[in-house]
């Protein structure tokens, strides 16, 4: 055998030899990094905890009588399990320190799709009125067209049960600029005197603010925002002085964390 037949042979055997685990030249990565790991590479860990905030109306309504009115919501978990925090009610601004329309819930949070999470807990409320618990089962999400819905039941004692939806839209007009409808409804089975609501649909709330979004967390707005009362809740508020058919120009910040 000649010497350069030798040499070759020498070589191919020497590189069936290297053992399976050998480091790749030039990349200090061993041939074998993948083997064994699923599937492509090592778990990753996104089980990691996330705090978020947003108060989405934080505003003073005028017009006829002012009032100051709050509704926000946040949340901590993972992209499985949350804690949600929801808060809103208003302050009737007259001097006398009296809130209403308060609602305060705490709910356990976990998606069902892509796009909607199931909520599941309690809700209270709390305010100058009559204090009322709940137990609470709703979705919340992304309708189409990137609609934020949110649809939740709530059941208390003595038969007492409410619905309550809600849908939002943002608008952008451009990178700032943000025009925002706005949607919700409150339904209730029975009439509840000490929270000023009677039977069937007790009322709409509706707006459209427009925001200029000085940063993504601290934006000031201006708006108009409706609100009409029925049935009996209608009869509950004109024994109170209350106006059914309320028009207002609202002003307000919209903060997030």
């Amino acid at each position: 055998m000649s010497l350069r037949a030798l040499t070759a042979c020498t070589v191919v055997l020497a590189f069936a030899a290297v053992p399976a685990k050998a480091q790749v030249i030039g990349t200090g990565l061993s041939s074998n990094t993948l083997n064994g790991a699923a599937p492509y590479g090592n778990p990753i860990q996104d089980e990691r905890i996330y705090i978020h905030g947003v108060l989405n109306q934080f505003e003073g309504r005028v017009g006829g009588g002012n009032y100051f009115r709050w509704d926000g919501e946040a949340w901590a978990g993972s992209d499985w399990n949350r804690i949600w925090l929801k808060s809103e009610g208003r302050d009737n601004a007259d001097g006398n320190g009296k809130v209403s329309d308060g609602d305060q819930e705490l709910l356990y949070d976990r998606p069902i799709s892509r796009y909607f999470d199931v909520q599941t807990g309690m809700r209270y409320d709390l305010d100058s009125g009559t204090g009322r618990a709940w137990a609470a089962l709703g979705v919340e999400g992304l309708a189409i067209d990137f609609w934020n819905v949110e649809a939740t039941l709530y059941a208390s004692n003595d038969g007492h049960y409410a619905l309550r939806t809600n849908a939002s839209y943002d608008l952008y007009l451009t990178q700032r600029l943000v025009l925002q409808p706005q949607f919700e409804t409150n339904w209730y089975t029975k009439e509840d005197r000490g929270q000023g609501v009677g039977s069937g649909l007790a009322d709409i709330d509706a707006g459209l603010r427009l925001r200029y979004e000085i940063t993504r967390k601290f934006a000031p707005y201006v708006g108009v925002a409706y609100q009409r009362f029925f049935g009996g809740t209608a009869d509950l508020t004109r024994e109170q002085d209350g106006r059914v058919n309320d028009v207002r120009f609202v002003f307000g910040l919209r903060l997030w964390y």
